[in-house]
């Protein structure tokens, strides 16, 4: 089996930043709050390098699609629309429960962090099947950079 390298970069980091999370909620429950702000600062960082590592090949390289038989292809894309808006919406909560968190706007991070928490791990859970239907299970299909969509070549 060939992995793709910075697809399995990108999807490490996703994975890190869901287990930094959990390790983050864990520290909070037992009232550890400076080990808990560092830690999900830690995986908030590790999310922006996904983010980093997507979006640059994306633009640079492009966007895999699905290789796997035709008869799912709809499935598939169903299936990422739902992880591509979960994961829009968990990287906007995530964004404001570490900026309440960061401003001690505490009564409002307490309220919605759990939920952010919840949104973020199936936000990862979903990402991992992307990355396993598209370079695991089935080899990937066509790459095209969104540059070369648009210009041509």
């Amino acid at each position: 089996m060939n992995l793709p390298l910075l697809p399995t970069i990108s999807t490490f980091f996703i994975v890190l930043s869901a287990v930094l999370v959990a390790i983050g909620w864990n520290l909070i429950l037992k009232r550890r709050i400076e080990a808990h702000k560092k830690v999900m600062l830690g995986a908030g960082a590790a999310a922006l390098t996904f983010f980093i590592i997507y979006a640059s090949r994306t633009l640079f390289i492009g966007n895999t699609a699905f290789g796997g038989p035709d008869d799912l292809k709809i499935y598939y894309t169903i299936f990422l629309i739902f992880h591509i808006t979960l994961a829009t919406i968990g990287a906007v909560m995530g964004l404001v429960t570490i900026y309440l968190g960061l401003k001690n706007r505490l009564d409002k991070h307490r309220k919605i962090g759990p939920y952010t928490s919840v949104v973020w791990f199936f936000t990862a859970i979903t990402g991992v099947m992307v990355y396993l239907l598209l370079y695991v299970f089935y080899e990937g299909g066509d790459t095209t950079s969104v540059f070369k969509a648009i210009l041509g070549g």
